[in-house]
């Protein structure tokens, strides 16, 4: 019997998109968004960043040298988080599972994102837990999370369903237990569901 729902929360509660972060990005420094791609990606502080290692004032004091921004503190937030692009399930469904289940939001985010998703989005609100890695200083597929949201929700793993976007991630949770799909579109989500006997 399924006691806990968890949730990814990029491409799976609200979408985003990487590129619109990099356009936005390319009119702020002297770069093209292939040069800022690869600049973010070697750097490694992105990873540091939504692992909790760093804050987010030092964060952007770094970005802004690595790519030659041209921005102050909010403008940069503004910028980084355009990638949000609106809500792919909707909040009625589920505003129901929190009404019966332990729902637990289990993301790799950080606390830019995070601050401004909250604000935007009132379908946050109705989650009962939020482990996000740079609390948690843990990223999906790490076992340290998924264990995190296990304790959270007080629940064994076989007690849990979880969806995520990316098939890495949700091997991740089936290592631990849970019970774990791949999140293709809400209706794809619903039919699992339902085939499990969960309601909203």
């Amino acid at each position: 019997m399924y006691k806990a729902i968890f949730f990814d929360l990029g491409k799976v509660l609200i979408h985003f998109d990487f590129e619109r972060g990099y356009r936005a990005l390319e009119s702020q420094c002297p770069y093209p968004p292939a040069e800022i791609r690869r600049r973010l990606a070697s750097c490694g502080v992105v990873e540091r960043f939504e692992t909790g290692l760093i804050e987010p004032e030092d964060f952007v004091s770094q970005l802004v040298k690595v790519l030659d921004l041209r921005l102050d503190y909010d403008g940069f937030c503004r910028v980084w988080s355009c990638i949000f692009t609106g809500p792919l399930v909707p909040e009625s469904m589920i505003e129901g599972l929190a009404a019966r289940y332990n729902l637990v939001l289990l993301s790799n985010t950080n606390a830019i994102h995070f601050a401004m998703l909250r604000e935007t989005y009132p379908v946050l609100r109705h989650f009962h837990h939020l482990v996000l890695s740079y609390e948690v200083r843990a990223m999906k597929p790490s076992p340290k999370i998924y264990q995190a949201a296990l304790d959270r929700a007080g629940c064994a793993p076989g007690e849990c369903f979880y969806t995520d976007d990316i098939a890495e991630y949700v091997e991740g949770a089936r290592r631990m237990g849970i019970d774990a799909v791949q999140f293709e579109s809400v209706e794809q989500l619903q039919r699992e569901l339902r085939s499990r006997g969960i309601e909203w």
